[in-house]
């Protein structure tokens, strides 16, 4: 009976990582399409957005079936707790990469910045490893790990302030930049958000290794640009 429950944990550790994977490549996507005006990439993104989705409600069905019929306790039950917040912060990831897909498509010829499109091209590759260190430090359930991860939100933070700064500077000289200098903002931001979702991941793998609910990173979010 127990080898059974084990097989079903790794198994449901195996679908997490899985749906991690494909989220990291719809963000990294999202923002290939946008610096890119490549609006193709990001209806890409957008039809892959219901296969992230279906990972999420399969997983959840799991979990809830292992809590129903192997009433599992202490350290197993928190690692299909930590597998059902987890997969939720994964899921709106996913939402994210999908706005930031929408905004490539709303796009119509809006005049270009493109210091702006660098920097965002830089803070979403800051993102990308986030999200790729936050999966490994869950695969070998590594709250030291998952620490360090949360940490370098400051940075992702710090560009979303510099490019928001940077966008406002720009339209200040010339209004044609409004429109696409807004999109800048909004795309950073869901960058930023996405950040935030990771450090949420991080704190589930502390609390699957010490049954405590740490908040990290909750002094971080007035950092200034120098």
């Amino acid at each position: 009976m127990r080898r059974v429950f084990e097989e079903e944990l790794n198994d449901l550790h195996v679908h997490f990582f899985e749906m991690g994977k494909m989220v990291n490549e719809a963000i990294y996507k999202s923002v290939k399409a946008f610096v890119n005006h490549d609006k193709e990439l990001a209806q890409e993104v957008i039809n892959q957005d219901v296969e992230i989705n279906k990972h999420e409600v399969d997983l959840e069905k799991q979990c809830f079936e292992m809590i129903a019929l192997q009433q599992p306790v202490t350290t197993d039950l928190r690692k299909i707790v930590t597998v059902m917040k987890a997969c939720a912060d994964l899921e709106r990831m996913g939402d994210h990469a999908v706005s930031i897909a929408k905004s490539t498509i709303r796009v119509k010829g809006n005049k270009r910045i493109y210091e702006v499109e660098a920097e965002i091209a830089e803070m979403s590759e800051k993102v990308k490893v986030m999200v790729q260190e936050v999966l490994d430090a869950y695969v070998n359930f590594d709250a030291k790990k998952a620490k360090k991860v949360a940490l370098s939100d400051r940075a992702v933070d710090k560009d979303a302030k510099k490019i928001h700064h940077d966008c406002i500077e720009h339209m200040k000289v010339d209004s044609e930049i409004v429109l696409g200098g807004s999109d800048y903002m909004l795309v950073a931001g869901y960058l930023e958000r996405i950040g935030d979702y990771v450090t949420n991941i991080s704190e589930w793998i502390v609390y699957l290794n010490s049954g405590k609910i740490v908040e990290l990173n909750t002094h971080n979010k007035n950092i200034p640009l120098t």
